[in-house]
């Protein structure tokens, strides 16, 4: 039975793995916009299981989008699946708005370049060379600075927050130029279906097999059992029609047990 419930359900793998290949076509939420595919998957366009958690993507104003719980809805420039690449732009054209309020801790993802630390600082007056402020963050009353390392801070200035992110604003990189660069550690759809596949012929084969001996060997059990019985039967038959008289168990007893030390013993319990 447990071979038969084992078979069953790596069949059903099998099955649900082919047709979820089937369902799981790629889309688009405009036609200029990136393909999706696994492990993405686009609300409402494809089906729920064609994605991992965290996966779903939006689409919203001839865009497609992702939300981040921490930050928002954040654009998705294009996917790179062999790479493991997603390029991201904020709506807002402020990137580092993003890296200072983004946590990607508790998602699939991570940057996909290298970190550094950087603290924010945010000022009352405006700070000479070469510190360069963030127009994006700043106001007419206070002046936001990114920084990788400093000793005193300003009297004007007061630490925001310091966190670890690709690298600090730069006037000649534009936000929407660069964008956010995050990558995923999933396996990718391709590789899992084709290791699947590949294991699917010998797997089969070896359950076949399996399922054969489980097969044999229940049968063999089943006779043999059966021979018992019937074997069994066929004493209890024999027996049932037989009658024995006093005098015939007498004997039987007698010839049994007469020839032994202890004969004489078994003689006197005998009726007379």
């Amino acid at each position: 039975m447990a071979v038969i419930i084992f078979f069953l359900l790596f069949s059903s793998i099998f099955l649900n793995t082919e047709a979820m290949d089937k369902n799981c076509t790629p889309a688009k939420c405009f036609p200029n916009g990136p393909e999706i595919l696994f492990p993405f998957s686009i609300k409402g366009l494809q089906p729920q299981n064609c994605s991992h958690p965290g996966f779903k993507l939006l689409c919203k104003e001839n865009k497609t989008t992702i939300h981040f719980p921490s930050y928002g809805d954040l654009v998705v420039k294009s996917i790179s699946y062999d790479s493991k690449r997603l390029s991201l732009l904020d709506p807002e054209n402020c990137v580092h708005q993003v890296f200072l309020n983004l946590d990607l801790s508790r998602t699939p993802f991570r940057y996909y370049y290298i970190l550094k630390n950087y603290t924010y600082l945010n000022c009352s007056a405006p700070l000479p060379r070469p510190f360069v402020q963030v127009p994006c963050m700043s106001g007419s009353d206070y002046h936001v600075y990114v920084v990788a390392s400093f000793g005193v801070v300003p009297d004007s200035c007061k630490p925001v927050k310091t966190v670890a992110i690709p690298f600090s604003y730069s006037p000649y990189l534009a936000d929407d130029s660069f964008g956010l660069g995050i990558t995923w550690d999933v396996t990718r759809r391709e590789d899992f279906v084709t290791c699947f596949s590949a294991a699917r012929g010998k797997v089969l084969s070896i359950l076949v097999f399996i399922f054969m001996v489980a097969t044999l060997v229940s049968v063999k059990t089943y006779c043999s059992r059966s021979a018992w019985f019937e074997k069994l039967c066929g004493y209890y038959a024999t027996l049932k029609h037989v009658k024995f008289s006093p005098r015939d168990a007498r004997n039987q007893v007698k010839t049994s047990a007469g020839y032994g030390n202890h004969g004489s013993e078994f003689r006197s319990m005998l009726p007379k």
